[in-house]
Order: C-alpha cells, then structure tokens, then sequence
C-alpha cells in the first residue's frame, strides 16, 4: 500500500471521467437485467436545494473526523501505536460493534469525491484504507475477534464496501487485494451456511443474509470465486426471498432494517445470477413495505420490529414507543430498494420513484444533524409533541449509513435509458451524460417542493433525437402541465407515470413543468382511518408546539389551511391558531405528526 501523497493525487484525479461504479452494478449485466441505468457518481451534481445543502454540511463533518481516532481501535487490536483520543460509544475496543463504521465512512468519502471532484474526500479515503491495511496482519484478521465480536458478518461487508468504493472510486490502489486479504481473514469466523435473525434482540445478532450483496460485487472485482459462493451460500431463500415471490409476508415480527436492506442483496442477486426470483420478490417486498408497514414519512419498523398487518399496530405505537423508524439505515435500504427496482424493469408507473421521493424529503433529509462528540441521529419519532433527538450513545450503525445514504443522492434523480433520459426527483442538478453517441448535460433549476415550478435546461453537444422521460407523480390531484420553450406540449400530464417528451432537441432547448402540490390526508392504517397525517405533494407536514394533552382534538384537514408563508400553513386546532411546517424543516421544535380528523 506504499502510495505517495502526489503518485495518488494524479490517480484520483482521473475518478471523475473513469467509470466508476459501486456495489450496486454488475460487471457485465445484461441490459435485459437492467434495462435502465444508474448513472456514476461523477455524472450527477448537486447544485442547490435541501439536499444540496445537506450533502455539503455532511461532507464537510465526515471529512473532518480524525484518522487516528478512526483507525485507533483497529492499531490497539493490532498491538500497534494508537494515537489519538478513544471514539467512544459502540465503536471503541470494548463498545458494542468496535471498529464497525469504518468501512462505511471511506465509502461515503469515495462516493461524495466522485461525485464532487474533491481531492481532500479521495486523500481520507486513501489515508483511512492505508492505516486499516497496516493493521491486518499476517492472519489478516484485524479488528475481529470472534471472543469479543458478535458482529463479525456485519463489520466484514462494511470492510468490503468500503474497499470496493475505495478502489472503484478514488482510485486507491491494493483494495483488490485487500478485498482477498480481508475475507480470508474473516473465514475462520464466518457462518458456514446462512441464517435468519427474529426480532430485534433474539440471538444471533450477526446478520449474514445482509452480505450477498457486497459479496457479489467482490467478487466481480477480484474474480474470486469464493466471494460469490459464501453470497449465493449467504442468500436467505426459504425463510425471506423464496416466500416473497409466492407473494407470501415474511415481514411481520422480523427485525426491520436488516430485512429491508437484505432486499438489495436480492437486487443483486438478480443482476448477477439472473433468477428472476429475486426480482419478483423486491416488487411483492415493496407492495408490502409500502402498503402494510409504512408511515406517511416512508419509515417503518417501529421498535426496530414490522408490524403485523390489519392489527392498527402502527396506530398503537405512537403511544406505546418513540422508535418509529430506524431512520439513516432504514433509509438506506429503503432508497436502495428503489434503485434497484427502477433499473430491473422499464417502469410502468411511478410507484418506485414516488416512494424514493417520500423517504428522502421526510426521513433523511429531515434527521437531526451529528455533533462533533459521536452524537449521531439514529430513531425518528411520530408520537404527539415531541422532538429529534441524538442516540444515547455515541457512534451508532447509523453513523456509517448516515453519509453513504446522503453520499448517494445524486443517483436518485436521473436513470439513463436506452432512448432517453429518466428524471424521477425534482431537485437543482445537473447531469452530464451519453444518450447514444451524444453527449449531453442536462440542468434542472427549481426551488420544487417549495413551489410548483421545474424547469430543465437540454444542452446536447450536436442535435439530436431521444426522449426525456418525466416522473409526473402520482399523489397528483390536478394534472401536470409541460412546456418546451414556452409552447404547451400538453397540459394534461397523466398522475402516476412518466411522460415521455420525445423530440429532436438542440442546445438551450428549455422544458417547463408544473406540478400543482395540493394538501391531503393520509391514514395512519386500516383499522384507525380517521388517524391521519397531512401532506403536501411528497412532503409530511407537521404541527408546532402541539401539547400533547391536546393532541386528540379534532381537526376537518385539509379544508381550512391558510398560507402564513412559504411552507407555513395555519389551521384553528384545540382552541389556537397552529402552524404546520414540512417534518423535514424542523430542527429543535417539538412537533405533532398525526391528527384526529373531525
């Protein structure tokens, strides 16, 4: 791993046009797999907007995060130097999951270098990846230790994702083998077959039905067969994929968030092997997260726990608990999940990308921002007056999936196609592309879910035919209307699918829409329907400062909301005037998530 800092840097600096792909892709996939794209990280900026906004702040927090203080607990394993302060928390020598984030936070920094050009994010990941490689060893076993780790499965892919970003996307040289070194190590203490994991605390906690995914995508890297045996060995059919695609529910009483992001390694596994078993089953798992589990922010799993369906078990724990949503990692999985269902079938409605919308404006985008102690968001909470908090201790799983779900906005706004361009988020961006032998940058200004309004900018660099394909979502209550260069091309956009504006387009070209968001209700479950949530296109809208001796009054929502500002609506609750604001805006307000509907 011996790399200088200037040999490095002019290796990096070539990530932004390499190609340079994660986890996610298959070598080789057949297009008939993945019939839409997902584009690379270094085709996709960010250029304005709450996302943007908090992509940078969260850039910025993560690159500031000491390598000594990171790398510590794995020297102090090693019997090396280990300067610097201790982490604290789950991440220190005797902490819950030592070492476990690593992986994840060099990943982060790979996605966000690519995406950003920024050298500082490629040097830490390199630097990071350097002082866990001196630490292996020559049983290469680093940070496990199978007397004090129970999590062996899970900080193993968080070592391989980190080396597959490492390597694909900054460029750091060795992570191939790395990549070997590390699974030989880790052997010894990996499960010979798969295994289930019920509930949230019910042994084992190790989790290998999570692994495929990653195993997969080493395996692709190396050309180590053993990777992709232990993922197909790892893959939990019986018990989870092979029911969902009997349109069965494995859901209910089953630990949320690793179940969830096991569906990515059925993504996966239907890009790699090509049963469509797989595929079938994210399309049921999504039908039922969606329909079944799911608040009106997109979370689930309260408790850390699916519910069981048609019980008003949702409803009931607003009372009974304040973990309603794991909400970084559920996030995660559940933005995943999307991606891979919009790339493994041409989309014939907006479903996936209506869900990807709502779990990002009101779950991560909304999570209470991380402290320079270890404090970390790590619940959300929709019980009466209440509030974000951090968790109680320092340095949780969600620490990790906290920047690599942020890391990959930029791939949740545009798929590529092979007759166009899908855009399935409205948010200020800018994407530079091929369609066909044509290079294209295509610029979206907008200030959407604030307004109404989106306007995309088409630059190709010669004239040419192809379609731009538009999300015109399905919450919809009026139609959308499109312009193309201030020229009604139809004012009748149907809700709930993607219009394709199919035309010759040459530089400047400008497309308008208008998405007409209007205020409605949404219930919290079948059996409580006059339970409900407010919403405002794809954004949850909550009432301030709320007692929660107050919180049953009843309320004829949506009917007598009244404009106090932008995303500031008034309504007479419990005797006051109550200000309701998008979830994802609030910061140390209590608030008041769901209503009784008079």
């Amino acid at each position: 791993m011996s790399f200088t800092r200037r040999e490095f840097l002019k290796t990096s600096a070539m990530t932004v046009v390499a190609t340079a792909m994660g986890a996610e892709d298959a070598v080789g996939q057949s297009a008939d797999r993945a019939p839409l794209r997902q584009l690379q990280y270094s085709e996709v900026q960010l250029t304005g907007g709450p996302f943007a906004e908090q992509y940078f702040a969260l850039k910025a927090h993560y690159l500031s995060l000491s390598n000594d203080r990171l790398v510590k607990v794995y020297r102090q394993r090693a019997g090396l130097p280990a300067p610097g302060d201790d982490m604290g928390g789950w991440y220190d020598r005797d902490g819950f999951v030592p070492g476990h984030g690593l992986g994840q936070y060099i990943s982060g920094m790979a996605r966000m270098g690519a995406t950003t050009g920024d050298d500082a994010c490629h040097i830490k990941a390199h630097d990071l990846v350097e002082g866990f490689a001196a630490t292996l060893g020559a049983q290469n076993v680093s940070i496990l230790r199978p007397e004090t780790n129970l999590w062996t499965c899970y900080t193993v892919d968080k070592h391989l994702v980190g080396l597959l970003d490492a390597g694909t996307l900054s460029k750091v040289p060795g992570t191939t083998d790395l990549l070997n070194r590390v699974f030989e190590g880790a052997k010894s203490l990996l499960p010979a077959q798969g295994r289930d994991r019920i509930g949230k605390k019910d042994p084992p906690y190790d989790e290998t039905y999570i692994m495929p995914e990653n195993l997969f995508a080493a395996s692709e890297a190396t050309g180590n067969p053993a990777f992709r045996e232990y993922a197909v060995r790892y893959l939990l059919d019986r018990e989870f994929f092979d029911r969902l695609a009997r349109k069965e529910d494995p859901f209910p009483g089953q630990h949320a968030y690793s179940h969830a992001i096991a569906l990515s390694s059925g993504g996966k596994a239907y890009l790699s092997l090509g049963d469509v078993k797989y595929r079938d089953a994210m399309r049921h798992a999504f039908r039922l997260l969606t329909m079944t589990q799911q608040f009106s922010s997109g979370g689930w799993g309260p408790n850390e726990t699916f519910i069981t369906p048609h019980r008003g078990e949702l409803y009931a724990s607003l009372s009974t608990t304040v973990d309603h949503f794991e909400t970084p990692c559920g996030a995660y999985a559940a933005t995943k999940l999307a991606r891979y269902l919009l790339r493994t079938g041409v989309p014939q409605d907006t479903a996936y990308a209506d869900n990807l919308e709502r779990v990002l404006f009101n779950t991560i985008l909304g999570v209470k921002r991380p402290d320079s102690e270890g404090r970390y968001p790590y619940y959300s909470t929709y019980s009466p007056y209440t509030d974000k908090v951090y968790y109680k201790q320092k340095w949780p799983c969600c620490s990790g999936t906290l920047v690599q779900t942020v890391a990959d906005y930029p791939l949740n706004i545009y798929f590529g196609a092979d007759d166009g361009l899908y855009v399935t988020l409205y948010t200020p961006s800018r994407v530079q592309t091929q369609i066909k032998d044509v290079a294209v940058v295509l610029t979206q200004e907008t200030q959407y879910p604030v307004d109404d309004h989106v306007m995309l900018i088409v630059n190709p660099s010669r004239e040419a035919t192809f379609a731009l394909h538009l999300r015109i979502p399905g919450w919809l209550q009026r139609p959308a209307t499109i312009r193309v260069n201030g020229k009604v091309e139809t004012a009748n956009a149907s809700a709930g699918t993607f219009y394709a504006l199919r035309r010759r387009w040459k530089a400047g070209d400008r497309v308008e829409l208008m998405l007409p968001q209007e205020f409605r209700t949404e219930s919290i479950d079948d059996r409580n329907p006059d339970v409900v949530a407010l919403m405002r296109g794809p954004v949850q809208y909550v009432a301030l400062n709320i007692p929660a001796v107050e919180a049953h009054a009843k309320l004829p929502l949506p009917s007598n909301l009244k404009a106090a500002g932008p995303q500031a609506y008034t309504e007479r609750y419990a005797g006051r005037d109550a200000v309701f604001v998008p979830l994802y805006r609030i910061d140390n307000e209590r608030y008041t998530s769901y209503f009784y509907r008079g």
